[in-house]
């Protein structure tokens, strides 16, 4: 019994000690995986499994097995400076940038990792390569005005960032295991030959949209003034009709009042039109020299008798008596004779008198 007790107390050692190896070797093939990373775990160099799950992962210690971590965070990547041809042959230097990422899929993770060996570096020089031919192809589909235009809703960036994007986005995930998430224009410029070129022809589209502008203008403005000068011709040919009606009714009322009143007193007619004719005769500074015995002027020398009473006719004897004398009936003179006079104008202070 008591030589059994040293071989025991022997085994209980050794198996301390391979508990305390083990625990050890389990220890050092934990390997924590956060969100957002991917683990490749390769065996004597072959990859033999790819894990995307966060947590711990246990893989056997090196040399057997090692693992290679991968970031599956959004990444940015540009492509610098490049020149292209534009649909309607104008040069121009464009800069773009992507926006990419490793997929969640083990198959991408291990296509990242072979073609690039896990270099994020690596990889985004080849997606910089592939952008630049994509650059040049939908370059030539697009025109200048569809990038550069005055007009908002001219511009076409959208869509050409999308036809870049669809031309790289199968290309870099069956080559390079990553997915571009968005294409977008960084910079768009002319080089100095195109720039002058491209001024001139803004210019002369300014210049052919305001000779439109100034031709729709003086259409306007010739309807207008057509309009204006027609309605301005039917008003004044209302006007100078209602005025010659009227100009006719006030003469036809004139000389009804000229009519009655020679027909009340023809003496006072008389000299009442002389004088007015005599006042818009002198009016002014015009000189008359006429003769005093001349209608209107009578008018100073003789001025009209008031009638005299008539006598009532004398009873006759015989009933053929008849006026010995002669009998004259002189009518009254006109208002147009009367009005109308025929002076005879002479100069002014430097003139003689006859």
């Amino acid at each position: 019994m008591t030589a059994a007790n040293p071989v025991s107390s022997i085994r209980q050692r050794l198996l301390l000690v391979a508990i305390v190896l083990a625990v050890v070797v389990a220890s050092t093939g934990v390997v924590p995986l956060r969100d957002g990373d991917a683990l490749v775990v390769t065996r004597f160099g072959a990859p033999v499994r790819i894990v995307t799950d966060p947590g711990l992962t246990w893989t056997w210690p090196a040399p057997i097995e090692h693992v290679q971590r991968v970031n599956r965070r959004l990444r940015t990547t540009a492509t610098g400076s490049h020149g292209v041809l534009s649909k309607d042959g104008l040069s121009l230097v464009v800069q773009v940038y992507a926006a990419w990422r490793i997929t969640g899929d083990g198959d991408a993770v291990l296509r990242f990792v072979r073609s690039t060996g896990g270099n994020a570096d690596a990889a985004a020089g080849q997606l910089r390569t592939l952008l630049n031919s994509a650059l040049e192809t939908v370059s030539g589909r697009f025109a200048l005005a569809d990038l550069v235009n005055t007009d908002a809703g001219a511009v076409r960036i959208a869509d050409y960032e999308a036809a870049v994007r669809e031309r790289v986005a199968a290309a870099a995930e069956e080559t390079l295991g990553i997915e571009v998430v968005q294409i977008g224009m960084e910079r768009l410029s002319l080089p100095e030959q195109t720039l002058q070129a491209t001024v001139a022809r803004m210019a002369e589209e300014r210049m052919v949209a305001a000779q439109e502008r100034q031709a729709a203008g003086r259409r306007a403005a010739s309807e207008v003034t057509a309009n204006a000068n027609r309605e301005a011709r039917i008003t004044k040919a209302g006007a100078e009709q209602e005025a010659a009606a009227i100009e006719a009714k006030a003469k036809a009322e004139a000389a009804t009042i000229y009519g009655t009143a020679h027909a009340a007193d023809p003496g006072l007619y008389v000299y009442l039109r002389s004088l007015d004719v005599l006042e818009a005769t002198l009016a002014g500074n015009a000189r008359l020299v006429l003769s005093t015995e001349s209608a209107p002027f009578q008018a100073l020398l003789a001025p009209p008798q008031p009638p005299a009473p008539h006598a009532p006719p004398a009873r006759s004897t015989s009933p053929s008596t008849a006026p010995s004398g002669p009998v004259s009936s002189a009518a009254p003179p006109s208002a147009t004779a009367l009005a109308n006079p025929s002076p005879v104008v002479a100069p002014d202070a430097a003139g003689s008198a006859p």
